[in-house]
């Protein structure tokens, strides 16, 4: 099921500097979620394995099943909304897994993919999934999001994304003159968001995409350094970063206290109407 990749130069070079130990492995299926019978069959090309456990009590009542399991101490690789490429530090090394769906996916973007996902592997502080990185505040986020256990979810992974987005965009800023095929696929990449960006806030505003697939994909931006429109501006700053799950669950107390007063407005002028 895991089979090793060949690294091109310049991926190699990536890896080399950032997770000089990962192992990177093609998928030979389709996952949100390796089985965990599956994820154990990589004890056979790891020295251990170390599978995650979290409590009960960060999680509220209403969380995906998926989650659930995560939490659990069943050995889980991936997660829904993970992309194409994933990694994991539950084994020693920490593993690469670029997904089957990877098939037809340009090369220099796979490849970027694949850089991110090494460049954030190697980064010590920074847990490998939102649920260690909220802690006990994932009630706190959920209690400030009046959305149901899906929404809350898909809001929790976006902000934990662009928090990890802050951190890693300098590295790929200078890639430009050393790696410059994956500097200009991060760059690419990065253009092609502008246009909706600009849109986001119509779009919300009319219903055409829902706030949790709004801040998804502005979260998104934030590793490519991209201009964000109101409220997701507020992630974009040294004090996400520096005060993480709390300034998130912050902001996201403010954003939907201002969301209902912009609606108790809006319905007391088609009331005068």
């Amino acid at each position: 099921m895991f089979d090793p990749r060949t690294l091109p130069a310049d991926l190699e070079a990536v890896r080399e500097e950032h997770a000089p130990n990962a192992l990177v492995f093609d998928v030979a299926g389709d996952f949100d979620t390796v089985p965990p019978a599956a994820a154990e069959n990589l004890g056979l090309v790891v020295d251990s394995l170390s599978p995650a456990t979290y409590p009960d009590e960060w999680l509220p009542a209403d969380v995906p099943e998926a989650l659930r399991l995560y939490a659990s101490s069943d050995f889980t690789i991936g997660m829904p909304g993970d992309g194409t490429v994933t990694w994991t530090r539950q084994t020693d090394p920490s593993v690469v897994l670029v997904k089957y769906r990877a098939k037809g996916t340009p090369d220099d973007f796979l490849d970027f993919l694949i850089a991110e996902a090494l460049v954030q592997s190697g980064l010590d502080d920074v847990p490998e999934h939102f649920l260690p990185f909220f802690g006990e505040e994932y009630r706190a986020l959920a209690e400030a999001t009046p959305l149901n256990g899906t929404d809350v979810y898909q809001i929790a992974a976006a902000l934990y994304e662009g928090w990890v987005g802050l951190q890693t965009r300098d590295v790929f800023e200078s890639w430009e003159g050393d790696h410059d095929r994956l500097y200009d696929a991060w760059v690419d990449s990065g253009e092609r968001l502008d246009d909706r960006l600009d849109d986001l806030p119509r779009l919300v505003a009319t219903g055409r995409t829902s706030f949790a697939e709004a801040t998804e994909f502005a979260c998104s931006a934030i590793k490519h350094g991209r201009d964000l429109p109101a409220p997701f501006a507020a992630l974009d700053t040294s004090a996400y970063l520096e005060y993480g799950p709390t300034y998130a669950v912050r902001w996201a107390e403010k954003t939907f206290d201002r969301l209902a007063e912009a609606q108790d407005a809006r319905d007391a002028t088609d009331e005068r109407e």
